[in-house]
């Protein structure tokens, strides 16, 4: 539970349950947030979210416990539907209606009062919302935030021709200068560069209501949160509320729980074999070695076995109920050994990006980009520099305009975008998701097409195929099921599994903490720094650019 001591509260959760046909999701979930609450919700991919935050937001009602809350309402999904017609005015418009609603009630308020026989309590009222809502500085404060965080400021321009990142952060910038009683925001800092969070964060700390964010942005979760509410399933089985409100205290305190949880494990599955191996010890002796030969005494044989038995079913029931039932440890990333080297390695940089062009999103003339075996390279720069660009041109995967891409002979590339399928290595290679079709495979399916679209393109070797079982990244169950149940997360870490599939001599990472949990990010980070592949990443996450600092830096 997290409350203010002044604030009223404005949202309620009680034992709140939520699932999927065969999948549940939120189990018993209690929260209380109040005025000045901002409770950063954390969980590995598929923990239930984003599909708490729909509970809270009322998109979909709990199927036991209750939600209650009290105030105005602003949300932002991860991924927004773009409807035919709608235009960043529209957007403006939705956010602003309620504002917009308050000033007119002002204005009647005031035009119909008699200071005689008036409603004093109407006006009041009126007054105050107006005044809660800074309902004058509306306007200013939306177009202040859309230009704060690069968005499309033209209430014309089409949401349909839009990015997904700009759709984003035109709805973001909307939420942001409604002022709701109660903001309810989904990764907001995915599609944010480094200005835009920093802008955020300022209005974040400053907000008159409460606040709910899933995350995985830890330099979010040390600036604004005043509690981490954290789904994954404690040893209990139920989610945990962390009062810490620094990340590293969070992190510190969640990792002697597993690490609790890991040796509790362990000795319970000893503990069973144990058991196992002394039932199967008693049983065998039921044999005819312990007993009278056949034709004497029959009736010392049935006692004699009888009682054998029920010694046993006695130590059934006593180790049963001495057992304590632990479930299974969360998932920890098992980052595969890459390799530096091609099989014939030449003086040459594995991959050399000399001038490159692409018009109108990247020019870099004069500029060459060597990669080496064992290369590190961090890119940066704000939205709309040219990132993504330069890394796809390092992929292969966009056609230059000017300027020479060289690759090595037998160096595989592992790429993750940031947004999509890729094309890789120059080469069209239907990406798992990039067909409908595909969806409906389950995760183990989609990833064995994968490698023969690599095998067939001579992009993987197959005697260096990494299986994604044995990744960390995804369950035997989650893997078993259709890419298109997974969550938005769970899809990314199939990708981040695609990426490594080929065992590459290069990585190429756009972006590759968006849509991961907080605890995959850390480990992923320190995989990366130890990995003896060369390795490219382009990163707006704070807290890894501080990780990767002492990295070559190219800023675009």
């Amino acid at each position: 539970m997290t409350e203010s001591p002044s604030g009223d509260v404005q949202l309620v959760a009680d034992a709140v349950t939520y699932g999927y046909p065969g999948h549940p999701v939120l189990d018993r979930v209690d929260l209380v947030v109040s005025e000045g609450d901002r409770v950063g919700v954390v969980g590995e991919n598929g923990a239930g979210k984003t599909t708490l935050l729909r509970v809270l937001a009322g998109e979909l009602a709990p199927q036991t416990g209750t939600v209650r809350r009290r105030g105005t309402l602003a949300s932002v999904e991860q991924e927004l539907d773009a409807p035919g017609g709608a235009t960043v005015g529209t957007f403006v418009a939705e956010a602003l209606g309620g504002i917009r609603a308050a000033a007119v009630e002002l204005e009647a308020a005031i035009a119909g009062f008699d200071h005689e026989t008036g409603d004093l309590a109407r006006l009041t009222a009126a007054v105050a919302r107006y005044e809660h809502l800074a309902a004058w500085d509306a306007d200013r404060r939306v177009d202040e935030a859309l230009t704060r965080f690069g968005a499309p400021r033209d209430p014309d321009r089409r949401l349909d021709e839009l990015s997904v990142g700009e759709r984003y952060r035109v709805r973001l910038a909307c939420r942001i200068g409604e002022r709701a009683d109660l903001l309810l925001l989904d990764e907001p800092t995915n599609h944010l560069d480094a200005a835009g969070i920093d802008y955020l964060t300022a209005r974040l700390r400053e907000w008159p209501g409460a606040v709910v964010i899933v995350t995985h942005d830890r330099r979010l979760l040390d600036d604004v949160m005043t509690a981490i509410l954290d789904l994954d399933p404690a040893m209990d089985g139920r989610p945990a509320l962390y009062g810490a409100t620094r990340y590293s205290d969070y992190r510190f305190l969640k990792s002697q729980m597993i690490r609790r949880w890991q040796a509790r494990y362990r000795a319970e599955r000893k503990r069973a074999l144990e058991l196992a191996e002394r039932l199967d010890s008693t049983y065998e002796n039921l044999s005819d070695e312990w007993r009278p030969p056949k034709g004497s005494q029959t009736h010392r044989r049935a006692t004699r076995a009888r009682g054998h038995v029920k010694a046993a079913d006695r130590l059934i029931q006593k180790l049963d109920a001495e057992a304590v039932e632990v479930p299974t440890p969360p998932l920890v990333l098992t980052f595969p050994d890459l390799p530096s080297l091609p099989p014939e390695p030449q003086q040459a940089p594995l991959l050399d990006l000399r001038a490159p062009l692409v018009q109108d999103r990247l020019d870099l003339a004069g500029v060459r980009i060597e990669v080496p075996a064992c290369g590190r390279l961090l890119v940066t720069g704000p939205n709309g520099s040219g990132k993504s660009t330069l890394l796809a041109a390092l992929a292969g995967s966009v056609t230059l305009d000017r300027g020479v891409r060289t690759i090595a002979p037998g160096v595989r590339l592992g790429v993750l975008a940031q947004e999509g399928p890729t094309e890789h290595a120059a080469a069209v290679i239907a990406h798992p998701r990039a067909a409908g079709a595909a969806e409906q495979l389950s995760g183990f399916d989609a990833y064995a097409r994968h490698a023969l679209t690599l095998l067939e393109a001579e992009l993987l070797d197959p005697d260096q195929l990494v299986p994604i079982a044995a990744l960390g990244l995804l369950t035997e169950d989650d893997l078993d099921r259709p890419l298109r149940e997974l969550s938005v997360g769970q899809r990314r870490r199939f990708d981040l599994a695609c990426a490594l599939l080929a065992a590459p001599h290069v990585l190429i990472l756009d972006e590759p903490t968006n849509h991961l949990s907080v605890g995959l990010v850390d480990e992923l980070t320190a995989a990366l720094r130890a990995t003896s592949a060369a390795v490219v990443v382009a990163t707006h996450d704070r807290r890894m650019r501080a990780d990767l600092a002492d990295w070559p830096e190219l800023t675009l």
